[in-house]
């Protein structure tokens, strides 16, 4: 059964009023054992599939499991999984260990990237749903590698750093890695079945990349955030899949402009920080607006009551109608499990999805 061109399907599904949540974290802990599941392909292609039909939508948005893409390039270097969350490079890696991350086509996956890739292929194969990717961006990957991302980006757009300034040099070095190890990931999802793939970029944010510093330094901003993004986007143009741009950080009105018209991702999904409807109008109107309830607090009655989801859910909605702009109404990131808080947040996605 083929599937139809993403794009068309988001702008009809926002004429609709369509709304969903990224919510596959809490099926997925509604089981006796989520660990198990997250490593299991068929198990974890249910998750999804389940999380799709309760919430009423053909998307099967996968989790949002942003470790992924790093542990599969320190395995490359022979770190475990289990280690991949607390590393960082010291220094710039050895041309023989870059070759073998760089070089991806002998090595295999760790186990919970092929979990991710059997979930896809288990929607793409067993459903008629429309099967999507995640993947943490190039530029979030590269800060996760290095203890200290920001001093190295400061340096390079300050020009004092002294020629061949190994802090510097490392940054790029990592970068080179997480683009080829993104690319990696992304290739083997579209072939498992993958439609879309959901780019994940919360480290492209004011926190790392401030308006003074783009201004002063635009050439440090196009070397390690708009290059290496243009480059996974024609990427999945050339495997036939479709860009929904994830970016939960904050944001100035500059960077969601720039970034909506470089990538022209069939979604843009962004963080609560963000009013949308301001947006709208600096976003491609083919492109379709997507989010940005507070779901990170659903986890708390006192910051964040159910009626007032309800109230935030029905504002949004009538503002996006306002404008004209083509938008789904969802979460600003995946909604994650919160154990002593699983009903209410359930309950709050629930009335976001109602309201």
């Amino acid at each position: 059964m083929s599937s139809p061109p993403i794009r068309p399907l988001l702008l009809e599904l926002a004429r609709s009023g369509h709304r969903l949540p990224i919510g596959a974290d809490l099926v997925l802990h509604e089981l006796p054992d989520p660990e198990a599941a997250r490593l299991d392909p068929v198990g974890l292609g249910r998750v999804i599939e389940t999380a799709a039909r309760r919430y009423r939508t053909p998307l099967a948005f996968p989790l949002m499991d942003l470790r992924l893409e790093k542990a599969d390039l320190l395995a490359a270097l022979g770190i475990a999984p289990d280690d991949a969350g607390s590393f960082h490079f010291q220094s710039p890696p050895g041309e023989e260990e870059l070759a073998r991350v760089l070089d991806s086509s002998s090595r295999p996956f760790p186990q919970a990237s092929l979990a991710q890739q059997g979930a896809i292929h288990y929607i793409a194969s067993h459903t008629d749903l429309l099967p999507a990717g995640m993947a943490i961006g190039p530029f979030s990957l590269m800060t996760k590698l290095l203890a200290d991302p920001i001093t190295p980006l400061a340096l390079a757009a300050s020009g004092s750093a002294a020629p061949g300034d190994e802090t510097v040099r490392l940054a790029a070095v990592a970068l080179e890695m997480a683009l080829a190890t993104v690319l990696r990931s992304v290739t083997a999802q579209v072939r498992a079945g993958a439609r879309a793939v959901i780019l994940c970029e919360p480290a492209i944010s004011v926190t790392y990349l401030s308006p003074r510093q783009i201004a002063r330094a635009p050439h440090v901003f196009e070397q390690f955030a708009l290059h290496p993004l243009r480059k996974v986007r024609r990427h999945l143009e050339e495997l036939g899949a479709a860009l929904i741009f994830h970016d939960c950080g904050q944001l100035s009105s500059s960077l969601v402009r720039t970034l909506a018209a470089e990538l022209r991702p069939a979604m843009l999904s962004l963080g609560s920080s963000r009013r949308l409807w301001e947006d709208a109008a600096v976003v491609p109107p083919d492109t379709v607006l997507y989010g940005n309830l507070p779901t990170r607090q659903f986890y708390s009655d006192s910051a964040m009551p159910v009626d007032q989801v309800r109230s935030l859910a029905r504002d949004l909605a009538a503002r996006m109608r306002d404008t004209g702009h083509p938008f789904i109404l969802g979460s600003e990131c995946d909604v994650l499990h919160v154990p002593e808080a699983a009903e209410p947040i359930r309950r709050k996605v629930k009335a976001m999805l109602e309201a």
